[in-house]
């Protein structure tokens, strides 16, 4: 049995949160620069340039890269060989969520219910999935989503007959529906498959996957690269002002379903995709 002190995970999820709103992943900001130097059109090139220097001044100097410093998700893969020392692992996450977005001057943007929508003032309740696995690891990926993207996410109950087909135009109709709302260049995650609250869920880690992952499986590996030809043809354009880069990558998991049914979520993330792995 592995123990994990609750003070060692306060420490490293408040240095995520510090650390993901300021820096930037590499693999995001490698496929910015490469776009940029493949967009035609002058004020689309002018847009993921500034986009890039916006990102390079927030690393240097510390500071939000984006105002909207998102709603923290928590993704914990918690082996069954993990013993948490001095109180609970949901305490100890939001703890050090409120301790980072205090001591980095970040905005607090969570209510406290959708009804009387009172600020909690420290961004906390942080939203926290489980997955149990083997072994004595404890891994958190710790992501900041901003609702400027996160508002502009769907989900379909589509019938089995929609196939393919009807996946991909829903997909496409998502981002035209969203225009220049997320920030474009967009990262598309998918979720296929599961139920309804299953599909959300896989779009949601697909939204946060490393760009440079390539999918396992085939068929949603030449699905993924359709969808971003097809995508980046409709013209959206960094920052909604038209270009060939209106996504930087399209990511799908995928789920078993029902016979019944053919669940599509499309959970749309911003440029700005903040977020880190803490390895405890």
């Amino acid at each position: 049995m592995k123990i994990v002190k609750y003070e060692d995970i306060v420490l490293k999820v408040k240095l995520a949160c510090l650390q993901m709103t300021t820096d930037l992943p590499q693999d995001v900001q490698n496929k910015l620069e490469m776009m940029a130097m493949q967009e035609d059109g002058q004020l689309a090139k002018q847009m993921l340039d500034i986009i890039i220097e916006n990102a390079n001044i927030a690393r240097q100097e510390n500071r939000p890269m984006c105002q909207d410093t998102g709603m923290v998700v928590c993704f914990v893969k918690m082996g069954q060989n993990i013993q948490i020392e001095g109180g609970l692992l949901a305490d100890a996450i939001n703890e050090g969520v409120s301790l980072g977005y205090e001591e980095g001057y970040l905005r607090k943007s969570v209510v406290n219910n959708p009804i009387d929508r009172i600020n909690t003032l420290d961004n906390t309740p942080a939203i926290i999935h489980y997955d149990i696995v083997e072994d004595d690891v404890l891994i958190i990926e710790v992501a900041a989503k901003g609702f400027g993207s996160e508002n502009m996410s769907q989900l379909k109950m589509f019938p089995p007959a929609a196939g393919i087909a009807g996946m991909k135009e829903f997909v496409k109709q998502v981002v035209i529906d969203a225009g220049p709302n997320p920030c474009p260049p967009i990262i598309v995650g998918i979720g296929l498959g599961g139920d309804f609250e299953k599909a959300a869920l896989l779009a949601k880690k697909a939204a946060i996957r490393n760009l440079d992952e390539v999918n396992p499986n085939e068929k949603l590996l030449a699905l993924e690269k359709e969808l971003e030809v097809e995508i980046n043809n409709l013209g959206i354009g960094p920052q909604g002002f038209g270009g060939k880069t209106t996504t930087l990558k399209v990511n799908i998991e995928m789920f078993a379903t029902h016979i019944a049914g053919l669940p599509v979520a499309v959970n749309i993330n911003c440029h700005a995709a903040r977020h880190i792995k803490v390895v405890l």
